[in-house]
């Protein structure tokens, strides 16, 4: 008799599968931070970062490393990343505390960038979670402190502004009523010295000087009488001519 091989099927649950693959990947999340914490430590910041990035990637929801890569951002300079990492767990975050860390470094960034009002705000939402927070509220009182300073530096300039644009203004006006006061006297003293007779005597002389003199003819002038003498020269010759031919002997035949 053959004997029958029974193969039994064990069927285990898809939801206990994914339980335990979510927990496979979380606990390599919590490794990879471990290890960017401790590179964190050695202020390698940026080896710190690619290990909290890891650490995402196996867990994307995990706080702490998105929060710990905030930080490893920030010591970098990277202060724009950084905010949104610690503006991604402030948002999402069920814990008080973390909320409360989260705010802390919003305000620091802020600060850093001299955004005083962004990082007031931030360090009162930071004590709205926890109110206990000592360095907390010194931040913010500094911060407050710093923000009043901002405002009254840009009255001030305002204030300059205003001066010196009011100052252009007068010294324009100054300029314009120089100007005319000028215009005006040389405008009275033309007239004054029309006025007097010394003057006037001056403009008739200067007028009758520039008249024709005797004797002072235009080219034109000169050819013309030229001419007229010449006509007049030749009619007196021709004159005499006629008186010496009326004058002169007839020649006669000779008597032989």
């Amino acid at each position: 008799m053959k004997k029958v091989l029974l193969i039994i099927l064990f069927i285990v649950p898809l939801g206990l599968v994914s339980q335990e693959n979510t927990a496979a990947l979380q606990k390599e999340a919590r490794q990879y931070v471990r290890d960017g914490n401790e590179l964190y430590n050695q202020q390698k910041f940026a080896d710190a970062e690619v290990a909290y990035k890891k650490a995402i990637e196996k867990d994307p929801n995990y706080e702490i490393a998105n929060y710990n890569l905030g930080n490893a951002l920030s010591q970098q300079n990277r202060s724009e990343e950084a905010l949104k990492q610690y503006q991604l767990v402030a948002k999402t975050t069920t814990d008080n505390y973390t909320r409360a860390e989260s705010f802390h470094n919003i305000g620091n960034t802020h600060f850093d960038d001299k955004k005083y009002q962004e990082s007031v705000e931030a360090y009162k939402n930071s004590l709205r979670n926890n109110p206990k927070d000592d360095e907390t509220r010194y931040n913010l009182a500094l911060a407050q402190e710093m923000l009043e300073d901002q405002k009254n530096k840009d009255k001030d300039k305002d204030k300059d502004n205003k001066d010196q644009k009011k100052d252009d203004k007068q010294d324009k006006k100054d300029q314009d009523k120089k100007d005319q006061d000028k215009k005006d006297q040389d405008k009275k003293e033309g007239d004054k010295d029309k006025d007097d007779p010394k003057n006037q005597d001056k403009d008739k002389q200067d007028k009758k000087d520039q008249k024709p003199k005797p004797g002072q003819l235009s080219p034109q002038q000169i050819q013309q009488l030229l001419e007229a003498m010449n006509n007049e020269e030749k009619k007196t010759q021709e004159k005499m001519n006629a008186r010496k031919e009326k004058g002169k002997k007839i020649k006669q035949e000779k008597d032989w």
